[in-house]
């Protein structure tokens, strides 16, 4: 039997790959732990929701000198990356189409009708651009980064935020001219793109 001693350091990895995979593990138990107990806290009225709200990620990771803009782009987005980035394909793209097209005319409605709080219009449009990042050839689509831009515009917003009219305008526009796109994609025309 091999001699341990209590004095040597034990190494969970051996490689950087290993490190890597133990530090994220690691990052993400800190963040669900720490998640847990401001959830606690607020639930009992030991904090106010005011201590629980940052002014501006920005300011934020400013001050505590942070240099993570992969993370803060991630939060600016709102939505995972796996969604912004998706690239399957398969016997589903029938489906994946119609939800698409169901999502921009859902949204491009939503706006005819005037809805502008932050809380209406969030979740149409994440839901629009989860069915269009399906599609591979959106990374090369304008209206892809239009909808990334319109995501983090919103995600800025308070629930309670309203766009203006001239930020709804425009958004309608972002919008229907990425739907133009989105559909010439379909038969292989427009923009160089190809079919999904």
């Amino acid at each position: 039997m091999a001699a341990f001693s209590l004095d040597e350091e034990v190494r969970l990895y051996t490689t950087n790959t290993e490190r890597e995979k133990y530090e994220s593990l690691a990052t993400l138990y800190g963040i669900i732990v720490s998640l847990e107990y401001l959830e606690r806290a607020y639930v009992r009225d030991s904090i106010s929701a005011a201590h629980t709200e940052v002014p501006s990620l920005e300011e934020f990771m400013k001050k505590y000198n942070m240099d993570n803009p992969a993370a803060l782009h991630r939060l600016k987005v709102g939505v995972p990356a796996t969604v912004e980035h998706a690239t399957e394909q398969g016997a589903e793209t029938a489906k994946w189409v119609a939800e698409t097209t169901q999502s921009f005319i859902t949204f491009m409605d939503a706006l005819k009708l005037r809805l502008r709080a932050k809380d209406q219009l969030h979740p149409l449009l994440q839901e629009l651009m989860t069915g269009y990042s399906k599609f591979k050839a959106s990374a090369e689509w304008e209206g892809r980064a239009k909808i990334v831009q319109w995501l983090i515009t919103l995600n800025a917003m308070k629930a309670s935020d309203d766009i203006t009219e001239e930020q709804s305008r425009q958004l309608l526009f972002d919008i229907d001219h990425a739907y133009h796109e989105f559909f010439s994609s379909l038969s292989g025309g427009g923009s160089g793109t190809k079919t999904p």
